[in-house]
C-alpha cells in the first residue's frame, strides 16, 4: 500500500524475519528513497515500530552548498592530515 503525500510516500509491505534476525527491504522502497548498495542507515526502536533512516553522506552536504564534490574530497584529504 502507499499513501502519504508527493513529497514523503508511506509504503507498506510486510516481509518475513528469518531466523538470523535478518529481512529484506522490498525493491520498490530502496528505489524511491534512493538507498543503494552501501548506503548507510541508523535503525531506532520507536513506539513499537522498527525506523531506517538514511545516514547524510559528504556527498548530500557537498549539493547543498556551494561546495563542488572535488573542493569537498580536498577538505576531507586535509582533515584527514591533520588527525
Amino acid at each position: 500500500m502507499i499513501v502519504g503525500t508527493d513529497w514523503f510516500p508511506i509504503m507498506t509491505r510486510e516481509v518475513v524475519v528469518t531466523r538470523r534476525g535478518q529481512t529484506t527491504i522490498p525493491q520498490e522502497i530502496p528505489k524511491t528513497l534512493d538507498i543503494r548498495k552501501g548506503t548507510r542507515l541508523t535503525v531506532e526502536a520507536e513506539g513499537g515500530k522498527i525506523v531506517f533512516s538514511k545516514v547524510p553522506s559528504i556527498f548530500h552536504f557537498a549539493g547543498k552548498s556551494r561546495m563542488t564534490k572535488d573542493e569537498a574530497f580536498k577538505l576531507l584529504d586535509k582533515m584527514r592530515e591533520e588527525n
